[in-house]
Formats: structure tokens, C-alpha cells, sequence
């Protein structure tokens, strides 16, 4: 069975051959301008949000502003990052989703079932980010409530590392997912019957993007390794909601 570090490594390796190239250094560039302009803002900022969500800790947890302050400082990095590649994520659906088509072709000798026109896909892969984008922001909403009651927010770390790794492996997967015609609903019953290889996916993926600018290069291969992940796992899979 494929593993998540396996898929990630040959799908690095494939997108970089002839052949596959140009279909990510545009979204490679589309990330590095959105990059770029994103850590100047943070930069800019960071200091203080830190000040203003360490005033809001009350005065009887003092003690342990010891272990608060690097929490704080750990939650606001995890949603810097996930805001990033929600963005890029945003922009680069397109390409991402004619990456995937052609490595799903040249890799696992599958032809994807759609057949839509350049346009059409264009637009409905634009619609399917906000489909996952309705999905995702309400909850990542309430994790960040989550972040500031005192208590909870101890937790706060540990619960966004594990909903990152489920949205990345949303985001990702989902491109071979939508080009074999599997709906949103259905997509997400499948992740969540292969639930192991989801999460390791996905905490892969996490990991990636926090790597500064090697990121940029490293996330089509993770596009074309949700591919083979899609073809070892997935495309046989029975959906939990189709069960439930």
C-alpha cells in the first residue's frame, strides 16, 4: 500500500520531468507573489497581535504566561500558514486540477472521466474552492473562538495541527477527486473511510508548506502525489456517508 511520504517523493520527481513542467512553474510563480506579499504582511503585524492576544489573557493565568505566550505564538503561525495555502490554494485550483489530469494520464495509465472544455473546467474548479472554502472557514472559525477561552486554548495547538492535516488533505486529494466526477460529499465520505492514509497525507502536506520558498517547488508534487494516492486508495473506496 502507498504511503504518504512515497506518493509525495514520486509525485515530486514526476512533475519535474518533460513533459509535466509547464504545468507548474505558473502556479509555482502565482505562489511566490502571493508569498511574497503575504510574509510582508505578517512581518509588519505580528508583533502586534501577539501584544494584543496576550493582553487578553486574564490576570489569574499569569503563572503561566510561560506557556501561553509560545501556544499563542504556535496558533497564529499554524493560521498564518493555513491562510496561506488556502489562498494559493484559491488561485492555483485551475493548473493544480490540469496538473492532476495529466499525471493521472502519464502515471497511472487512467484517462479522468471528465471531459469538460477548458472554460468549464476553468470556472467549475473555481466553484468546487468555494464549495470546500463553505466547508472549512466555518469551522476554522470555531477553533479560533476556541483560542481564546482560557483553558481551551491550551488545546488550541493540537486542534489546528489535526484540522490542517484534514483540510490539506481535502484540498489536495480533491483535485483527482473532481476530475473523476466524485461530488464534494461523496469525496470527503471516502477521506474519511481511508482516514490513516488522509491524515498522513495530509500532515505531510502540512509539513511541507512550512518549509519557506522550498514549498513553492514541493507542493505540485504534492498535487501529483494526491494523484497516486487517489489511484492506490481512493478510487475504489467506499464512501462513509454512502454506508451511513
Amino acid at each position: 500500500m502507498l504511503d504518504a511520504f512515497t506518493a509525495i517523493s514520486r509525485g515530486t520527481r514526476c512533475v519535474y520531468k518533460p513533459g509535466l513542467r509547464r504545468y507548474v512553474f505558473l502556479p509555482i510563480l502565482v505562489n511566490l507573489l502571493v508569498y511574497v506579499s503575504m510574509f510582508s504582511f505578517v512581518i509588519n503585524r505580528f508583533e502586534g497581535w501577539l501584544a494584543h492576544w496576550m493582553s487578553m489573557v486574564p490576570s489569574w493565568l499569569d503563572w503561566l504566561s510561560w506557556l501561553i505566550w509560545p501556544l499563542f505564538v504556535l496558533s497564529l503561525l499554524v493560521v498564518v500558514f493555513f491562510t496561506f495555502t488556502l489562498v494559493t490554494s484559491l488561485i492555483a485550483a485551475p493548473f493544480y486540477g490540469f496538473l492532476a489530469a495529466k499525471v493521472e494520464v502519464q502515471v497511472t495509465g487512467h484517462e479522468p472521466l471528465d471531459d469538460r472544455g477548458l472554460v468549464k473546467t476553468t470556472i467549475d474548479a473555481l466553484g468546487r474552492e468555494m464549495v470546500k472554502l463553505g466547508y472549512i472557514l466555518p469551522r476554522a472559525a470555531l477553533l479560533f473562538v476556541i483560542g481564546w477561552i482560557p483553558g481551551l486554548n491550551l488545546l488550541a495547538p493540537l486542534l489546528w495541527a489535526l484540522f490542517s492535516a484534514w483540510v490539506m488533505a481535502i484540498t489536495y486529494l480533491d483535485y483527482p477527486m473532481d476530475n473523476n466526477k466524485v461530488a464534494f460529499r461523496d469525496m470527503r465520505g471516502r477521506l474519511s473511510a481511508r482516514w490513516w492514509q488522509s491524515l498522513s497525507y495530509g500532515g505531510l502536506v502540512t509539513l511541507l508548506t512550512w518549509i519557506p520558498l522550498a514549498n513553492l517547488f514541493l507542493i505540485p508534487g504534492a498535487v501529483a502525489g494526491a494523484v497516486l494516492m487517489w489511484d492506490d486508495h481512493y478510487r475504489h473506496a467506499q464512501s462513509v456517508t454512502k454506508r451511513s
